[in-house]
């Protein structure tokens, strides 16, 4: 077997911020450590992003419970250095941006996405 699928991501990501190794075990010794950085992600994104960004999680979930090792998925964050640079290298203006051989899909459009994974991975699909 080859080596796998390589899918990049581009999307909107939740961030949390952390402190230095030291100030970490104190937050977390102080027993905040994790209600802290639990309201920062919860709060990260406005709602319809982060239910966005939920569906997205659940479709890669499920990608690779099918898929295995056959595919590598990369999540890049849009708002990122990186992010910004892929966009641009592969013309990503909407988001979430599956980046799959060099072909992108925008805007949440995963039915195409997998189509052309299954297609690289040479899975027969059903037709409807």
């Amino acid at each position: 077997m080859g080596r796998p699928l390589q899918i990049e991501v581009i999307a909107y990501a939740p961030t949390a911020f952390y402190h230095c190794l030291h100030c970490e075990l104190v937050w977390q010794q102080a027993g905040v450590g994790q209600a802290l950085h639990a309201e920062q992600l919860a709060s990260g994104l406005p709602e319809d992003l982060q239910k966005a960004y939920q569906d997205l999680a659940a479709w890669i979930a499920r990608l690779l419970a099918t898929y295995c090792d056959r595919i590598a998925i990369k999540v890049i964050d849009a708002v990122s250095l990186e992010g910004w640079w892929k966009s641009l290298r592969y013309g990503a203006r909407r988001y979430p941006a599956v980046i799959v051989d060099g072909q992108v899909f925008t805007g949440g459009d995963f039915a195409a996405a997998e189509a052309a994974i299954a297609q690289r991975l040479g899975v027969p699909q059903a037709t409807a």
